[in-house]
């Protein structure tokens, strides 16, 4: 029988490239965007079929699961992908705007999990794939908002991974590093026009924003996470963690490997924080 993944923010990037990457594998693709782009049906109609849904309105994601099943009998797994982000100063940061990220990042994720599992549960298992990030388990200055949602996710995920596989559903995690060929790193730039940096600030964020332009590793390929993606939802076994990009394995080195302190030192080094305190005498 052959398989059908729901994949969530396919209409540009990772999602566009995940959406391809499984129906070249011949599976079947409900691909999913808040506003419906059906060029992507276009290159591939017999695998890919594009409907809305929006992650913060739980009626999209109903009619977005009861489409693809109309359309393709069944699904068998769901890839969380959709996500926001900005660069900002996080004292500065409104709160609506905070939420607001969490609302796709962090809320939009369980809406889709909690509508999916009962679904998953009474066909007698599936697999759910949750796109994190490598700040997930390291973090950076001016992503904190985010950071702290990736972070949610993962410990959310880890904590859904016991718990679904006494229902036979997996839980997978896939933890990208940076990935500057998609628009996520332009439309996250676009983001932190809408907050001011405050004064007090400015010259830390010019400083931290440089060496963020100057990142010591390899960014990710977004072919390279699809198929890390396409990966953890072929992996029955119960691996929970699937690193994506050069900069995801080498941070993933640093967080695992040494000490809390040798790992704090060496993060402020490659991130420019050491620097900018030297700078200040």
């Amino acid at each position: 029988m052959t398989k059908t993944v729901l994949i969530t923010g396919s209409s540009t990037g990772l999602g566009n490239t995940a959406a391809k990457k499984f129906a070249n594998e011949g599976w079947n693709v409900v691909a999913t965007m808040r506003k419906p782009d059906r060029r992507l049906a276009e290159e591939n109609p017999e695998r890919i079929f594009v409907t809305e849904l929006d992650v913060t309105k739980p009626a999209t994601i109903e009619a977005a699961i009861a489409a693809g099943i109309a359309r393709f009998g069944r699904i068998g797994a769901v890839v969380n992908n959709a996500g926001v982000s900005i660069l900002s100063i996080f004292e500065a940061t409104p709160m609506n705007v905070i939420r607001g990220i969490f609302e796709t990042n962090v809320f939009g994720v369980m809406n889709v999990i909690q509508a999916i599992t009962p679904y998953f549960r009474e066909q007698g298992g599936g697999t759910i794939v949750n796109v994190t990030s490598n700040v997930g388990f390291v973090s950076n200055p001016l992503l904190t908002v985010y950071v702290a949602t990736k972070h949610a996710v993962e410990g959310l995920s880890e904590s859904l991974s016991y718990e679904l596989e006494s229902q036979n559903i997996s839980v997978k995690l896939v933890e990208p590093g940076a990935m500057r060929t998609t628009n996520f790193a332009s439309n996250t730039m676009a983001a932190a026009k809408d907050v001011s940096i405050p004064q007090a600030y400015k010259s830390y964020f010019d400083h931290m924003m440089n060496s963020m332009m100057n990142y010591p590793f390899d960014n990710a390929d977004e072919n390279q996470v699809a198929d890390q993606v396409y990966a953890a939802a072929c992996d029955p076994s119960n691996r929970l963690r699937y690193l994506a990009g050069p900069d995801a394995e080498e941070t993933a080195k640093l967080r695992w490997s040494q000490s809390e302190e040798k790992y704090m030192a060496t993060m402020r080094d490659l991130l420019g924080q050491t620097a900018w305190r030297n700078s200040q005498g």
